[in-house]
């Protein structure tokens, strides 16, 4: 079997410590998030994955939001300041993607299909996967890191004010993405038999 696609899997890691050193531009990157995201698999073709990419004070901004969300419910100077450097590392990336699903996709499958309307949200879920998994794959392999964050539905109202989210758009995660400046440790895997089973 060939070994490319493990070869990418195994580079595309989880990377915190990002920086701004990347040699392509935005408008490179953005194109290229954007064909990665329109070439992902989804059920129906239903294409019920949307994207926001920010870079300069557009990303700035968003992590400032995420921050400012957060502080009120921090109980302590220590945590104030230990959530304040992670949020400050996400923003000393290059940039970051806003991933969203369009429920009115989702809301019209499910009244095209009603046998299926119970499926319709997980598999959108899918869909996210399958998108933001490859996107972070090519990102790593243009090498530029990537990590991946959740800080919906916390942030999504102020999101949708400050960058004009259309009302059917959920936030799903944010993705922020830059130079390696450190490469990931050591991941650790569970015994194989845990995990599969093979009949032949």
């Amino acid at each position: 079997m060939k070994t490319d696609l493990l070869d990418l899997q195994k580079q595309r890691r989880s990377i915190y410590a990002l920086g701004k050193n990347v040699d392509q531009s935005p408008e490179e990157i953005a194109d290229f998030i954007k064909e990665t995201i329109k070439q992902a698999p989804t059920p129906f073709n239903s294409q019920s994955t949307r994207a926001v990419i920010l870079f300069n004070d557009y990303h700035k901004k968003l992590w400032d939001i995420v921050l400012n969300n957060l502080k009120p419910h921090l109980k302590s100077e220590d945590a104030v300041k230990a959530t304040t450097e992670k949020i400050n590392s996400f923003s000393n990336a290059f940039g970051t993607v806003l991933y969203f699903t369009d429920m009115d996709v989702v809301h019209d499958l499910e009244n095209q299909f009603p046998a299926y309307a119970d499926n319709f949200y997980d598999w959108s879920e899918q869909s996210q996967g399958n998108a933001q998994y490859a996107v972070w794959t090519g990102l790593a392999e243009n090498g530029i890191g990537a990590n991946l964050q959740h800080y919906n539905p916390l942030i999504d109202e102020d999101v949708t004010k400050e960058f004009g989210i259309p009302e059917s758009w959920k936030l799903r995660s944010e993705m922020d993405f830059g130079s390696i400046e450190s490469p990931a440790g050591d991941k650790d895997y569970m015994d194989d038999d845990k995990r599969f089973k093979l009949f032949k």
